[in-house]
Formats: C-alpha cells, sequence, structure tokens
C-alpha cells in the first residue's frame, strides 16, 4: 500500500511548509507550531510529540482514552505508539485493552492520516499468554506473525505503519539489570535474518509498512543493518529507547553514532522523555530528598 509523505498531516493543521528537514505546521486552533520530522529514511513523516498509550485499560478508561485522542489528533500529533502487552502493568486480564481503545477510536478517523506503531514482544517466560500454545515467547517467524494478525484484529485495521520488537529476543541489559550486563546470562537467539525475512512476508502481504527496534543495543542496530543488507531484506527504520534529560548516555554515547543520517539514519523515538514525571513535577516523590 503506497501512502503519500504527507498525508499523515492530521486536518487541523492548516499549513505547512518544509524547512530544515522537517514540517512546520500550524494548528487551526493554537498558535503553537508542531514540527514534523521523516522517520529514519522511512516514508513515515511523524509528529515531533508523539503519542504513548500504555496507560489505556489501566489507568485511564476507554472514554478518558479517546478524549486524550481526539485533543492530540486535533492538536497535530499524527502518530500513536502501542504495543501487545500494553496497558502497563501488564495484566493477563488487561493484556490487549489498549489496542481495543486505540482501535474504536480509529473508526471515526481517517486512516491514512494517523501513523500507528505498535510492538511485537520479545523473548520472555512471564508473559506467555499473548501467544495461544508457546511456553516461551519467541521473536521468531511464528511468534511474529501471530502477535500481527492479533495486534491487526484488536487494533480493526488492515495495516501497521510502523512495527518494533519491543526488547531482543537475545539477552540483553534491560530495566532494573539497565547499566550491567552480565555475560553468564548470554543465551541462542533467533537469528536476524530470520526475523527480517518474517518482516518481509508481512511487508509483502501489506500487513506492515516499516519496522523498527525498541530497547536495543549497538550491536543489535547493527546487526540488523547488516543482516538487511547482505540478504537484501527490509531495513529497520527506527528505534525507540529511553532517552531524557535523566537518561542520555545510552544513547548518546555511541547509539547517536549508529543512527546518524550518514551512517545507519535510524530514526529515535524517545520513550519517557520526562523520565516518568520526574522532570514536569508529577513524579516527584521519585527524586526524593534530592529533588
Amino acid at each position: 500500500m503506497l501512502i503519500p509523505p504527507y498525508s499523515h498531516i492530521p486536518p487541523a493543521v492548516k499549513s505547512w511548509s518544509v524547512k530544515k528537514g522537517f514540517l512546520l505546521s500550524q494548528p487551526a486552533s493554537a498558535n503553537a507550531i508542531m514540527q514534523y520530522n521523516q522517520l529514519g529514511d522511512s516514508n513515515l513523516v511523524v509528529s515531533e510529540i508523539t503519542f504513548g498509550t500504555m496507560t489505556f485499560g489501566e489507568q485511564n478508561t476507554e472514554k478518558e482514552a479517546h478524549e486524550m485522542l481526539s485533543y492530540a489528533f486535533e492538536h497535530g500529533i499524527n502518530t500513536l505508539d502501542s504495543a501487545e502487552i500494553y496497558p502497563i502493568p501488564v495484566k493477563k486480564e488487561t493484556q490487549g485493552l489498549t489496542d481495543i481503545y486505540i482501535g474504536n477510536w480509529m473508526k471515526s478517523r481517517p486512516r491514512d492520516q494517523i501513523i500507528l506503531a505498535t510492538k511485537v514482544t520479545g523473548y520472555t517466560k512471564k508473559i506467555n499468554y499473548v501467544r495461544d500454545n508457546e511456553e516461551v515467547v519467541r521473536v521468531d517467524a511464528k511468534n511474529i506473525k501471530e502477535s500481527v494478525e492479533k495486534s491487526l484484529k484488536r487494533l480493526n485495521t488492515d495495516y501497521i505503519d510502523l512495527l518494533q520488537i519491543h526488547w531482543p529476543d537475545r539477552y540483553v541489559a534491560l530495566f532494573e539489570e539497565h547499566f550491567y550486563y552480565d555475560p553468564s546470562k548470554w543465551r541462542q537467539s533467533v537469528p536476524f535474518v530470520e526475523k527480517l525475512r518474517a518482516f518481509q512476508e508481512l511487508i509483502e502481504e501489506g500487513k506492515v509498512r516499516y519496522i523498527g527496534v525498541s530497547n536495543e543495543t549497538s550491536y543489535g542496530v547493527m546487526e540488523f543493518i547488516h543482516a538487511a543488507k547482505a540478504e537484501g531484506l527490509p531495513k529497520i527504520v527506527s528505534i525507540q529507547n529511553c532517552y531524557s534529560l535523566l537518561a542520555r548516555c545510552s544513547f548518546e554515547v555511541d547509539l547517536v553514532e549508529v543512527c546518524h543520517p550518514k551512517n545507519c539514519n535510524v530514526g529515535l523515538l524517545s520513550y519517557s522523555p520526562l523520565a516518568a514525571g520526574a522532570l514536569c513535577g508529577t513524579g516527584a516523590d521519585l527524586l526524593g530528598s534530592q529533588g
């Protein structure tokens, strides 16, 4: 499915122009300027502010979710980010509600003006209920395809604009282990080529437009880039990692070089840009007496 690069600009934006690689837009209802950037070397032009939805179905009701989505869309935000495990915290009873809320909201919206991003679950033994019959969830062809089919149904759409691997299939130092890689936890993982071939089939079927990664390292990004180039497979266009004023080093030390437009040209979609609220006051208790 071919979609013009600027068709994702919401109708509330009444004028825009290309300048320095991004779009300057003027929302009809505000004086604020929303900027738009091309994501990596994809055809996706995403709003500089994107909408994370992991609270839908846990902290927020469906009515609240729809109100927030409508407000965001009317003010120029054109990119929504979900995941098959959402909402957070992850629970079997609520898994998938976020997608359902988004899918119901999109019934009354022009699909080609929304960039819909979601994520396939990485390696896990704890959240195996996202699959029909798996003791361990892996990022292999079978799991990827099952994930996409279920996501499409919940989201009430024929295609996903950006499909991301939520976290790697191989062992990486994540979340509570963020600053320490434990070599003893290395495990055999699904080959990068196998993952890319599964993505290629979905792209050829028109179910996925572009692919990306999340919670990934420089090693992982380079392996994906190399495998795609060597085998003629789809290239990742984005990486969604934690990035804020309080969490800069992991990206700025070396990932920024890998992702640079003159090198691999992988766009950064930063999550938790306000450091879980610590940078805007709502999470001030996280700072304790040091706040």
